[in-house]
């Protein structure tokens, strides 16, 4: 047996030894308390469950679904984007439901990319930016994103060849993991350094901009002049409606882009359960009042831990969206090392920033999205835990 070569390419699971070490320690009757997982701990909206526990029982929805979505659900998607972004989508050229967003930005690449191919990823990033452009066979070139630039790639660093051979870049605002966020100069400049390389298109990764916090709301790329000729954005269903399990998510933009997609997405999948794009539309077309319900949650969980990091001597950031912090950690550790010290000393499971990439050495990333007990319990461990 000889398995394929770009296997070989995949970069290793660097949280292995974090995770045998919680098996461990949970196996000695040992209480962890994660603030590792991004998976929102707050249930589906009852709406929304009751809305596809019909469906469920509707004989049509039993069989094969299309690829492209339930015209309905197109439609949903579209009306949701003009409501809240003020942008116009045609739901049958510039729409295209998911199985989760993960899988259309995993897919993508196999769009894009022959063996060799440059895509522009960010660092610290998402990792699947960069793995799915190892399975396509070509090769990430890392765009730094520093403290000092509010975790924002400068574009006018990377090697005018580079750029100019690249075919795709990634963009994630607001981030995951630094909890940074986007205006739409940014966003602007971003579409300008495309336009300025005729072979270069944007995937703008959108999971987070309805977690937000003070009044603040993120924009979307597709509100930026130009962005629907050069681009798409990848938007979910997980991080809003809290419908991780569910695996719905959508790609909007380009048509010629998201035809592309479609066709390598029709060759792969069979398309998104009926009973749970109904249950989608619902989520969309439905009352928002929870949004800003969890979201008031979040902030005071953020509050509460933002807090307590500064007083045991870890910087943070106070992010204005996105339920994580991206905290640095005390000079003389690695962020590994950093983890499992906390993890041996205090029984509390974070991430380490090296698993986003070479530049989240130095960092640790809090999720907030464990119940309101066990952060209460996680913040009074961390009170009586000292960093150094």
């Amino acid at each position: 047996m000889e398995l394929a070569k770009r296997l070989n390419k995949l970069p290793p699971y660097l949280f292995v030894d974090i995770n045998q070490r919680i098996a461990e320690l949970r196996a000695r009757g040992e209480d962890i308390i994660s603030f590792a997982l991004g998976d929102p701990d707050l249930p589906t909206p009852a709406h929304i469950i009751e809305c596809m526990c019909q469906a469920a029982h509707n004989q049509a929805n039993h069989r094969y679904p299309e690829t492209s979505g339930l015209p309905a659900l197109r439609q949903a998607i579209a009306e949701w984007y003009e409501r809240r972004f003020g942008v116009i989508l045609n739901p049958d050229k510039e729409v295209l439901p998911l199985i989760g967003s993960k899988e259309g930005i995993g897919h993508i690449a196999l769009c894009f990319i022959e063996p060799n191919d440059i895509a522009l990823i960010p660092d610290p990033g998402y990792p699947v930016y960069s793995v799915s452009t190892l399975i396509a066979g070509g090769e990430p070139y890392f765009m730094p994103l520093k403290e000092e630039n509010d975790f924002l790639p400068d574009f006018e660093a990377i090697p005018e060849p580079l750029a100019s051979k690249a075919k795709l870049v990634w963009l994630n605002y607001p981030n995951n993991p630094t909890g940074a966020t986007a205006d739409i100069d940014f966003f602007e400049k971003a579409v300008h350094f495309a336009q300025r390389h005729n072979n270069l298109a944007i995937c703008h990764d959108a999971a987070y901009t309805e977690v937000f916090f003070e009044g603040y709301k993120p924009p979307s790329f597709m509100q930026v002049s130009g962005a629907k000729e050069i681009g798409v954005e990848f938007h979910s269903l997980s991080k809003t409606y809290h419908m991780t399990g569910w695996r719905i998510g959508m790609v909007v933009g380009n048509a010629e882009m998201i035809d592309a997609l479609f066709r390598v997405k029709s060759n792969l999948d069979s398309g998104i359960p009926q009973a749970i794009q109904r249950a989608a539309i619902e989520a969309l077309c439905g009352s928002q009042n929870h949004i800003s319900e969890h979201n008031a949650i979040l902030q005071r969980r953020r509050d509460k831990l933002i807090k307590v990091l500064a007083k045991i001597g870890l910087k943070a950031r106070i992010p204005k969206a996105t339920f994580y912090i991206w905290a640095a950690i005390p000079q003389g550790y690695t962020s590994i090392d950093f983890t499992k010290k906390l993890l041996d000393e205090a029984g509390i499971a974070v991430t380490p920033g090296i698993g986003y990439g070479k530049e989240g050495e130095g960092y640790i990333r809090f999720s907030l999205t464990l119940a309101d007990d066990r952060l209460e319990e996680g913040v009074k461990r961390l009170l009586n835990w000292k960093a150094v």
